[in-house]
């Protein structure tokens, strides 16, 4: 081991509130527990932080980030988000796009996110352009934020053979992977069939928009054609589980769990948009967290929308993700960490075993008393390691009069 290449992390606490240092060499964790410092080691002192894998954002839209103030979604719903964003979508610039999705990755990074899946936009408004630009600002920022681009692909005029050509165009504009909402197409089955294809010969993953409302149910032939294709497919949204009586939902979640689909619950966005139309007991628009988990579907969460048509609000935290899987989706604050991070990871296939031995020492302190003060209390001081080397600083400070 080169020791000139290690750093000691002191005095922090593991998420179970034990006593814990750190060592990281060569972007990994070397050791873990009461440690001394090395001659001319370098030491952070921790201050008892909770020390955690670094978050992942798996699902986030950023070529349309930080877009409220310029277009109003007059009917608070999907449609009409998706109504109020199309001018914004065919005359979108590269400078624009890539300073506001500059400006989104930042404040995840600060809030401890160091791998981001995005969601970008193809098709007939925009062609490529979006990902294009996303594709350039990706090299700019791979030091701090391992960024992945999804072609978020609708089909242009000119049936399967143009949708096909998108689709190309896109992986060879920088995308790595393909998504979309092929059931929202004229032809459902030959847009799905279409990915399905592109997907194997590209070696690729399918991460879909699937059931992004409470009256579709197309979760069933997405787990069919992922049976078989063999194409790891992630779906995100899938509202309506929730209202499927429980025994078919168990069947269905669990050839899902065997055919390898990822599920990413999306809470913030969907409890804005869905349950508009009904005047009274509105439902919550969220997919069926505990029976896809229980029947060991890979379930993660994330903050699809920040601050636009789709969403007006979110600061690019994962704990505030959290914050609403506990509160709307009824799950304890460990499995709500867990699914923006280890489990977030696990979908962008990024390792999730810290604080084994060898994880990478992608990290981040946060200044909690534990999980719970994490999630419930207002942002706190953090540090933020990507690869052994700290990359954003968090203080805060409050003054209080009395």
């Amino acid at each position: 081991m080169n020791e000139a290449a290690t750093e000691l992390l002191r005095g922090g606490r593991r998420s179970d509130g034990t006593a814990a240092d750190f060592r990281v060499s060569d972007g990994v964790v070397v050791e873990v527990g009461t440690l001394s410092p090395r001659a001319g080691e370098p030491v952070t002192e921790l201050d008892g932080r909770l020390v955690l894998p670094a978050f992942a954002e798996p699902h986030v839209h950023l070529d349309k980030a930080f877009t409220a103030s310029r277009v109003v979604n007059a009917t608070g719903n999907l449609g009409g988000a998706m109504a109020s964003y199309a001018h914004l979508a065919a005359n979108g610039k590269r400078g624009d796009i890539q300073a506001r999705a500059r400006r989104a990755l930042g404040l995840f990074v600060a809030a401890g996110v160091t791998a981001v899946r995005a969601q970008i936009g193809a098709g007939p408004l925009s062609g490529v352009s979006a990902i294009e630009a996303l594709a350039e600002l990706r090299s700019s920022v791979a030091d701090y934020v391992d960024l992945q681009i999804v072609a978020h692909a609708a089909v242009p005029p000119g049936g399967p053979a143009a949708h096909r050509a998108l689709l190309l165009r896109a992986l060879d504009a920088g995308a790595d992977h393909l998504g979309g909402n092929p059931f929202l197409e004229e032809d459902p089955q030959r847009a799905f069939q279409t990915c399905l294809q592109v997907a194997t010969e590209r070696g690729c993953e399918l991460d879909l928009h699937v059931d992004e409302s409470f009256d579709s149910l197309t979760f069933d032939q997405v787990v069919a054609g992922a049976h078989e294709s063999g194409v790891r497919i992630v779906a995100a949204h899938c509202v309506s589980l929730s209202r499927l009586p429980l025994g078919q939902l168990r069947e269905l979640a669990a050839s899902a769990a065997a055919a390898g689909v990822s599920v990413v619950t999306l809470p913030m966005t969907n409890l804005f948009l869905q349950g508009r139309e009904q005047e009274s007991a509105k439902p919550r628009g969220l997919t069926a967290i505990s029976p896809l988990r229980a029947a060991g579907v890979l379930v993660a969460a994330g903050s699809d929308n920040v601050q636009d048509p789709f969403n007006p609000v979110g600061r690019c935290d994962p704990l505030e993700i959290a914050s609403l899987l506990v509160t709307a989706g009824h799950q304890t604050v460990a499995d709500a960490v867990t699914m923006v991070g280890p489990d977030a990871r696990q979908v962008l296939s990024h390792a999730s075993d810290f604080p084994a031995i060898g994880s990478p020492a992608d990290l981040v302190a946060i200044a909690a008393a534990d999980l719970g003060d994490a999630v419930a209390g207002a942002p706190a001081d953090r540090l933020v390691w990507r690869r052994g080397r700290l990359v954003a600083r968090t203080s805060i400070t409050a003054e209080i009069p009395f």
